[in-house]
């Protein structure tokens, strides 16, 4: 925030229209200062506009602007940055500055020219601007997640809130793998659905959100359930697989066809008030089975349906596993390779523990067996593994 000073100078600073800036610009002999980040800039500036950060601009403006006397204009994305910027040349002896009003914000609404990142349109700089406004996301990391491919297993109460913030993050492709049909008790908890759409198949449902929440994403419908006969060629096209499964043979089926193609799987559950999530990456971490080596007995794992679930935690737990996905889409901070979160919604505690790879995981091992080409589509029996 601006001191009273700080205040006080910015306000002698001469402030001008982007149309009055655009016939100096055009007119000739002015220096354009950018006073924005380098991934703003990446996302859009003007024609002929030289980037100092604000940070940088006692050390960079000479370079950038080395005539103290010559007519300086100073943009940023509202108009705040640079007339702070302003103020400061002009403490430095610039004696020509003037602050563009309305930043960058202005000139487009205008519909004055900017010179575009490439590969997004005008309406996507706009949807995704609050994502490129981050360092860590910038231009080069929305066109990553427009560019991503993600499959989601299960469009009910995690896949729900997974693919609603996936979709509005801009994740280009989303595969809904789910066989059932939406029903009156879904609607608790699975909040991508209504009432209007109860007995039409939950991917359909999904489907019809996601394409009036963002057109860019593409959704690809798999009206099944997922089986050793069909596992890899489902997920062999996509980069993350998010495990919303609602049982303990899917679950076994997806972690050894994740392994043997290498992609990593964002799993989590909820139960009661309860939730946990983990994010495997092959040979990276450790895999379901290193957590999970057997199915606990049955009585230790009732289903939603024969327990209860408190609504929220679907979003809670869903939200998170969004979060995961966008970090390892990204490349950016630290996911849950080799952590296993917890959560406990009546106490609003989140517990995390370690968990390392086995050496004797049959899957992941140092000591599991290669599998050849021809027996990659071959997997156990996995209602008798579970069921034991």
């Amino acid at each position: 925030m601006a001191t009273g000073a700080q205040t006080e100078q910015v306000q002698q600073i001469e402030e001008i229209e982007p149309f009055e800036a655009q016939a100096e610009i055009e007119g000739g002999d002015v220096v354009l200062i950018d006073t924005r980040e380098p991934h703003e800039y990446q996302e859009a500036h003007l024609e002929g506009g030289k980037l100092v950060p604000p940070g940088l601009l006692a050390d960079e403006i000479a370079t950038a602007a080395p005539d103290k006397s010559a007519r300086t204009l100073l943009y940023c994305r509202s108009g705040n940055r640079s007339a702070i910027a302003a103020a400061q040349m002009q403490r430095m002896g610039y004696e020509n500055v003037a602050s563009v009003g309305g930043g960058i914000l202005l000139w487009q609404e205008q519909g004055l020219p900017i010179v575009a990142a490439k590969g997004m349109t005008a309406e996507q700089r706009e949807r995704y601007s609050r994502h490129t406004l981050l360092p860590e996301v910038g231009v080069d990391g929305q066109l990553k997640l427009l560019n991503a491919k993600v499959l989601l297993l299960g469009a009910g109460g995690l896949g729900a809130p997974t693919a609603m913030y996936l979709a509005a993050a801009g994740i280009g492709t989303l595969g809904l793998v789910d066989d059932d049909v939406v029903d009156s008790s879904n609607l608790q908890r699975q909040v991508i659905h209504n009432t209007d759409r109860i007995g039409e198949a939950k991917t359909a449902s999904a489907k019809k959100f996601i394409n009036a929440l963002n057109p860019d994403v593409e959704v690809v419908e798999y009206g099944m359930r997922l089986d050793a006969s069909n596992i890899l060629d489902v997920i062999a096209d996509y980069d993350v697989i998010v495990d919303g499964a609602d049982n303990f043979p899917t679950r076994y089926l997806l972690n050894d066809a994740s392994v043997r193609l290498r992609k990593p799987v964002v799993s989590a559950s909820i139960l009661s008030f309860d939730g946990q999530i983990s994010t495997f990456v092959p040979f990276e971490g450790p895999c379901y089975r290193c957590l999970y080596p057997t199915p606990p007995p049955a009585e230790l794992a009732p289903s939603c349906s024969a327990n209860g679930v408190l609504g929220v935690m679907a979003g809670t737990m869903g939200t998170l596993q969004a979060n995961e996905v966008i970090k390892l889409v990204l490349g950016v901070g630290d996911p849950l390779i080799g952590r296993l979160l917890l959560y406990e919604a009546l106490g609003t505690r989140f517990t995390e523990l370690k968990v390392r790879r086995d050496p004797e995981c049959p899957i992941c091992g140092e000591n599991a067996p290669e599998i050849p080409e021809s027996e990659m589509g071959q997997f156990p029996d996995y209602d008798s593994f579970c069921a034991g």
